[in-house]
């Protein structure tokens, strides 16, 4: 990466983060570099062209790819290092993650769903989550139907619910929207644009759609051939996504 774009991501993000990722990939004659910190809270969308390497990224903070080189910390350990020969486990990274699809367990009921990381992933949840999580999303009435009477929409909810019950340091989303039609896509941006104020819970959302980047965004990742950069939203972002945090969309 060029000094100048070090130089942005160093003042777009002043002092210790909740999330430092300084790594490089390759894949074949693809190979991406990934340079910035997170210290604020609210929703990071990482744009860009497909192909690009958004799902990279996540991926690789996530733990389910290792980077060739460089280290990824959070905020109160380091999940790799490649120096150190440090790789956390997937598990063990404190990190949520929202699919392009909903990935829901057929043989569960919607709340079971819900359960899953506190039950079987031995995660006891924090007091008052769970009347949090379901409220927000508006999951009573589907907490005892089973996910194949869901519709795409309600699937998203109950996937991004389960995500959020599993109480990570940070939320990554891939793209959790693009099988939906328009209808379903305004409703869930008005949902997922409340998480980080109610739940304080920040977001890195990958989107190449301008309308979603439009709704969520308060800064933005650029991802180009490999290469991250940081853009500043405008005002046209910053009112849409005042609409959408005001349930107007």
């Amino acid at each position: 990466m060029s000094g100048q774009v070090n130089k942005n991501l160093e003042e777009s993000a002043p002092g210790p983060g909740f999330l430092e990722a300084h790594l490089t990939k390759s894949y074949g004659s693809f190979r991406l570099t990934a340079d910035f910190k997170l210290v604020e809270p609210g929703i990071t969308v990482i744009s860009g062209p497909s192909g690009a390497g958004k799902t990279t990224l996540l991926n690789l903070l996530a733990g389910l790819s290792r980077p060739d080189w460089g280290y990824i910390r959070g905020p109160e350990k380091v999940y790799f290092d490649s120096n150190q020969g440090i790789c956390a486990p997937p598990e063990k990274r404190n990190i949520s993650y929202v699919f392009q699809r909903s990935r829901l367990f057929s043989h569960f009921s919607v709340k079971n769903n819900l359960l899953f990381a506190s039950r079987f992933g031995n995660r006891p949840l924090r007091p008052g989550s769970w009347e949090k999580v379901v409220s927000l999303l508006g999951l009573t009435a589907l907490l005892g139907r089973r996910p194949h009477t869901l519709s795409g929409g309600e699937a998203q909810r109950v996937a991004i619910g389960r995500a959020l019950l599993a109480e990570g340091d940070l939320l990554l989303m891939d793209e959790p929207l693009s099988s939906l039609d328009r209808e379903r896509k305004t409703e869930l941006l008005g949902y997922i644009a409340k998480i980080p104020e109610r739940l304080g819970v920040p977001i890195l959302y990958v989107t190449h759609a301008e309308e979603e980047l439009l709704a969520l965004a308060q800064r933005v990742l650029e991802v180009f051939q490999g290469q991250c950069r940081w853009r500043e939203t405008d005002a046209r972002a910053e009112n849409f996504s005042a609409r959408a945090k005001g349930g107007d969309l």
